[in-house]
C-alpha cells in the first residue's frame, strides 16, 4: 500500500518550510521567533504526515509534544536525538504574539538541524509512495 494524498501533502508544506528556513537562517534582521515558528511548523507537518502514513487521527493543534504521544500511543518513537523537538512548540504559539525570555539562546543551525533530522527520520518510517 503506497502513502496517501495527505501524507504527501504534508511532507510538500514541510519542505515549504525548509526551503524558507534555509533562505532565512542566516539573516540578522530576521527575528528568532520567525525561524523557531518554521521550525516548529517544518516539524509539526512531518509529525503529522506519520501519524496520516499510520492512519492515526489527530487534532488540530501546534503542540508537537502531543503529536509525539499520540504516535507513542501508536507503538511508533523517536529516537533520542530528536526528543529535545518539542522546544519548538513555543514558536508557534506562545512566541507568535509575546517575545521569548531573554534568558537563553536560540540556535538556528541546532533547530534547522534538529527538523532536517526529524525529516530524515519520518521518511524512513513511511510507506514507500
Amino acid at each position: 500500500m503506497s502513502q496517501n494524498p495527505q501524507t504527501r501533502l504534508l511532507l510538500r508544506k514541510a519542505a515549504a518550510d525548509e526551503v524558507l528556513l534555509d533562505r532565512i537562517l542566516a539573516a540578522p534582521e530576521v527575528d528568532d521567533e520567525l525561524v523557531g515558528f518554521h521550525c516548529q511548523q517544518a516539524a509539526e507537518k512531518c509529525l503529522k504526515a506519520w501519524l496520516c502514513d499510520s492512519g492515526v487521527n489527530y487534532p488540530k493543534t501546534h503542540n508537537l509534544l502531543m503529536l509525539v504521544e499520540l504516535l507513542e500511543a501508536d507503538g511508533k518513537t523517536l529516537p533520542e536525538g530528536l526528543a529535545a523537538i518539542d522546544h519548538l512548540t513555543p514558536y508557534a504559539t506562545i512566541f507568535r504574539y509575546e517575545d521569548p525570555p531573554q534568558s537563553g539562546h536560540f540556535d538556528r543551525p541546532a533547530a534547522r538541524q534538529l527538523v532536517r533530522d526529524l525529516r530524515a527520520f519520518v521518511e524512513r518510517q513511511l510507506r514507500p509512495e
